[in-house]
């Protein structure tokens, strides 16, 4: 009789070609790259507070759980004028180029076109969590932790310290949509990762008090979620033009855009592949 696990097993045995050929479309149907590991030292999100005095957050050592399928690409204006054109995906304020990135796109904008590609394509697509943002991202993640600088006499040394930082790694951005592929490619094979086009996850907004007697107070916020790129923005999730307002201290994002990774299920998450 045979088990789940002699199934296992002997599929397992396949050659990978022979599987992939079998039981799955080529790797690059969809635009789509399958991450199969990655680690990084991953600066935990959100607001830290240490008897009311801010205070960078944690670093911890991350890795993929298991294999992650990422968008290659930016979603682009043309895809996105699709689900406008199937009366799924609200019009956006501004115009732009089919072939460019999407920009001037908030949270809720860039969770109906998810919605609408896993309704067309009858696959699960949705927005990466910042976590998962962060392993993709690889050499292009920037850590947001600019100063050490705690004053609780004087909150602004801080402020100022980060939005220097901040405006020193962005003075020479231009704000303009760019090409595909104009910011690079990194490690994992995913485009433009950290160019002028901010990206949505779906990690809210999160703060973290410990108070003076050891207790830490932990308040979650989604209608603010991340927002990644040359540097990791705190943003209110009605928001299309980030210079209109943002929940973080710094300079707030250029353009923002969307990347969507893919649930995998079914025999491929039986198998781990």
């Amino acid at each position: 009789m045979l088990t789940s696990s002699s199934i296992k097993a002997a599929l397992i045995g396949l050659s990978a070609l022979t599987a992939a050929q079998i039981f799955f479309p080529p790797p690059d149907d969809s635009g789509a790259v399958r991450i199969r590991a990655a680690s990084l030292a991953y600066r935990e999100p959100g607001e830290f507070l240490h008897h009311g005095t801010p205070v960078n957050g944690p670093l911890r050592d991350i890795k993929l759980q298991a294999p992650l399928t990422i968008m290659r690409n930016q979603v682009t204006r043309g895809e996105y004028d699709q689900c406008i054109a199937d009366g799924t995906c609200p019009t956006l304020d501004i115009t732009g180029k089919p072939e460019r990135p999407v920009t001037g796109v908030n949270y809720d904008d860039a969770v109906a076109y998810a919605n609408w590609l896993s309704a067309k394509t009858g696959e699960r697509w949705r927005l990466p969590t910042d976590r998962e943002w962060a392993l993709a991202a690889g050499s292009r993640y920037k850590d947001d932790a600019y100063t050490e600088v705690s004053d609780p006499n004087n909150p602004s040394k801080r402020w100022i310290a980060t939005y220097t930082a901040e405006s020193q790694g962005q003075k020479q951005i231009d704000s303009t949509p760019m090409p595909i592929g104009h910011f690079g490619i990194n490690e994992h094979g995913l485009a433009d990762l950290s160019g002028n086009v901010w990206e949505w996850t779906s990690t809210c907004y999160i703060r973290h008090h410990v108070k003076p007697d050891g207790q830490t107070q932990v308040t979650e916020n989604c209608g603010v979620r991340v927002a990644e790129g040359s540097h990791r923005a705190l943003m209110v999730g009605f928001i299309r033009d980030p210079k209109a307002g943002a929940c973080s201290v710094g300079v707030p994002p250029t353009n923002l855009g969307i990347r969507l990774v893919r649930d995998e299920g079914g025999l491929r998450r039986w198998l781990g592949l």
